[in-house]
């Protein structure tokens, strides 16, 4: 690692701790129904939540407008104590969106201005940047889905949300990681291609987890490691829809069928690099990543079983989540160090 870069880093790496945050308090937000609370966007004034009880009130009845309340919470005795919860974690998720935004562009100027960004660093923030703004047009996208007639976000926008916030964490990581090991060496190309394939499963496996929060299809089929009446695959994987590519994408035990099949497709590619890589000499920070690769993804798969088993509680559902993401961190290492 260079010392000029090391502030760059420090600041590539800060940014990926907030992406981090902001997954967590988006789980948080999916797993409590709170992401409909804040029926609006404004970028400055409501960059804070309400200040005065004639304020919440003012937003309380603003949010009665929409189906969410008029569809399912108008029944549940939902009152304003109630609406304060929602908002906070909707508004909290918005926070540190924003919070996100300012450590990202402010430092990036900086940093322009001081000469501390190589050409090719310059570009990879920049897109960096563009990614980050599409991210944040993709939240009010997915919102938007929800405030129309169904009380509930498109699964689709869902997904595309959580995974390119994913997405975005993995390639801010690769570009500090380009900074810390600055010097290449002669790639494994055997090991890189089998960890690129792992790492287009690993994001399948993730849209898909998407898809089953979306559609809340983790609360039906409760059984492992066969779905309902002990079958592999549940006779309704295939009636929910008109196709069996509807089926497959829109129908909850379809989706959650391809998501729970999946998670062995993934632990079968992470185990086969692991086995491919002692036939190599491998560096210790190559070592490291597939052994930590091997780790995360049965403690992941661990968790994955405990949710489904238990019907998706808020805990088990988020530590599912968050372990996700070091699975990710541990592929995207483990992927530069074997290509570079």
């Amino acid at each position: 690692m260079k010392k000029e870069n090391k502030y760059v880093i420090t600041w590539l790496l800060s940014g990926c701790l907030l992406l981090f945050m902001m997954v967590v308090v988006g789980g948080i937000t999916r797993l409590t129904n709170s992401g409909l609370s804040m029926t609006d966007w404004h970028l400055v004034t409501d960059t804070f939540p309400p200040l005065t009880e004639a304020k919440w009130s003012q937003a309380f009845e603003e949010y009665k407008k929409f189906p969410e309340y008029q569809k399912i919470n108008i029944h549940n005795d939902f009152t304003l104590s109630d609406y304060k919860f929602i908002y906070f974690w909707e508004w909290f998720h918005r926070f540190i969106g924003r919070i996100i935004g300012l450590v990202f562009i402010v430092p990036f100027f900086y940093f322009l201005l001081k000469k501390r960004l190589s050409t090719e660093t310059l570009k990879k923030c920049v897109v960096l940047l563009g990614m980050g703004a599409f991210q944040g047009f993709l939240g009010w996208f997915m919102v938007r889905s929800g405030l129309i007639d169904n009380p509930d976000v498109s699964h689709f926008r869902l997904s595309l949300h959580l995974t390119f916030a994913f997405i975005t964490f993995a390639y801010t990581l690769w570009v500090a990681l380009d900074l810390i090991y600055p010097n290449r060496t002669a790639s494994i190309v055997p090991l890189k291609k089998l960890a690129r394939i792992g790492l287009v499963f690993l994001l399948l496996q993730i849209i898909y987890g998407g898809f089953v929060a979306g559609l809340n299809a983790g609360l039906i089929h409760n059984h492992w490691p066969l779905m309902s009446d002990g079958q592999f695959i549940h006779d309704s994987v295939f009636i929910e829809q008109k196709s069996l590519f509807l089926n497959l994408t829109e129908g909850k035990s379809g989706v959650q069928f391809v998501h729970r099949t999946m998670a062995y497709v993934v632990v079968g590619l992470i185990l086969a690099l692991y086995f491919a890589s002692k036939k190599y000499t491998l560096s210790s920070t190559q070592t490291k990543g597939i052994n930590a690769l091997v780790i995360i993804v049965f403690l992941q798969f661990t968790l994955g079983v405990l949710t489904l088993l238990y019907s998706v509680p808020l805990w088990l559902g988020l530590a599912h989540q968050i372990v996700a993401f070091f699975l990710l961190t541990a592929m995207t290492f483990t992927l530069h160090r074997l290509s570079k």
